[in-house]
């Protein structure tokens, strides 16, 4: 089978909801035997971890590669934050780091070591955000330049252990955030405000999780095997067709 995942053991961070379910369940239908860490989660592969506590992420992802090699790590928990430079509190922009930037930190550095003997894959979720302007989203941008950078650095430095490190940018993505910040920002417009929303990506409409979710099954396989050190933007076009 092409995109084979089968006998590789993968953790997918966030992956009880949104586009992190969604990776979950693509790479599991490839064949991983896959591992969730998460707040919230239900399953025998559910391991409750915040992933900006990295004594809690050394000990959960020290006990899942007690049952063999990890192979695949994807680290997608994030939060989202929109706000401009003025409106982000001290605390708002502690939060963001802590999960968004120092999360992948901490993932990768548990995972690292358990990769180096026989290579791997570390794939992270960044944004269209980290490369072009999107107005109030000043926090969160920052956050996810920080990780496409990781990703490149990480990429460069573990080359010579067979490790590959890649990271997508989805543009605006139909997920449970985007519902429950309509909801809470335009009651009773939600469906307008929906189609507005759509409307900002050139090809007319948000990305759905599992769109997301089939580039990363792919990448985490080994017809990727050339990739590495690369963002992959799934936008509907925003980054090149927009203006």
């Amino acid at each position: 089978m092409r995109f084979s995942l089968q006998n590789k053991r993968a953790i997918v961070t966030g992956g009880s909801s949104g586009i992190g379910a969604a990776i979950t369940q693509a790479l599991g239908e490839q064949g991983a035997d896959v591992h969730v860490l998460d707040l919230r989660g239900e399953g025998n592969r559910f391991h409750a971890c915040d992933v900006s506590d990295q004594d809690a992420v050394r000990s959960c992802i020290t006990a899942i590669a007690g049952g063999g090699p990890i192979d695949i790590l994807v680290n997608n928990a994030g939060v989202g934050f929109v706000g401009n430079l003025e409106n982000t509190t001290e605390a708002d922009l502690d939060r963001l780091f802590a999960i968004n930037i120092k999360g992948v930190y901490n993932c990768a550095l548990a995972c690292v070591p358990h990769m180096k003997e026989k290579g791997g894959v570390i794939l992270n979720m960044a944004s269209v955000a980290a490369t072009v302007a999107v107005a109030d989203r000043f926090a969160y941008s920052m956050t996810k330049g920080a990780v496409l950078t990781m990703t490149y650095s990480i990429a460069k430095d573990y080359l010579q252990y067979g490790i590959r490190c890649n990271s997508i940018s989805p543009a605006r993505v139909h997920t449970p955030f985007v519902d429950a910040y309509l909801t809470k920002n335009y009651p009773g417009r939600e469906k307008e405000m929906f189609e507005q929303l759509s409307k900002t990506q050139p090809i007319g409409r948000m990305g759905e999780p599992r769109e997301v979710a089939d580039l990363a099954a792919y990448l985490c396989s080994d017809e990727a095997a050339f990739l590495t050190g690369t963002d992959f933007p799934i936008d509907g076009g925003f980054i090149k067709l927009n203006g």
